[in-house]
């Protein structure tokens, strides 16, 4: 079994730059893929970023690409989003999940989720 604590999450103005956290704990993660996922309200949950097992290769969602950047520290055992120019249309829970998969982008492929984290984004 693997524990996922997302933190970093708060109220911020748009424009503005928030760090998520994402904190593994249980059987050894690191040869896992990490994924974020977002939950506007009335909306349907959605990808937002993934890295790989190894680091090597990152995806991102066309809405996000160039403002956000996925990262992980093996040594710490976290995965991180940093989110930059952040807008209103940001504002959701933000989820990170993880996958035995070398590389996925679906929500069907997660084996492990954490309990999301708010961003809101004020105009």
């Amino acid at each position: 079994q693997v524990q996922l604590v997302e933190s970093g999450g708060g109220l911020v103005q748009t424009g503005g730059s928030l760090r998520l956290s994402c904190a593994a704990s249980g059987r050894p993660f690191m040869p896992y893929a990490m994924d974020w996922f977002r939950q506007a309200p009335g909306e349907e949950r959605e990808f937002v970023a993934a890295v790989s097992r190894n680091g090597g290769t990152t995806r991102y969602a066309d809405s996000v690409k160039g403002r956000f950047t996925i990262s992980r520290d093996y040594a710490k055992n976290t995965v991180y989003l940093q989110m930059n120019g952040l807008k209103p249309e940001d504002t959701a829970v933000y989820y990170c999940a993880t996958t035995a998969q070398t590389f996925a982008t679906t929500e069907g492929a997660m084996d492990f989720w954490g309990k999301g984290t708010l961003v809101t984004v004020s105009s």
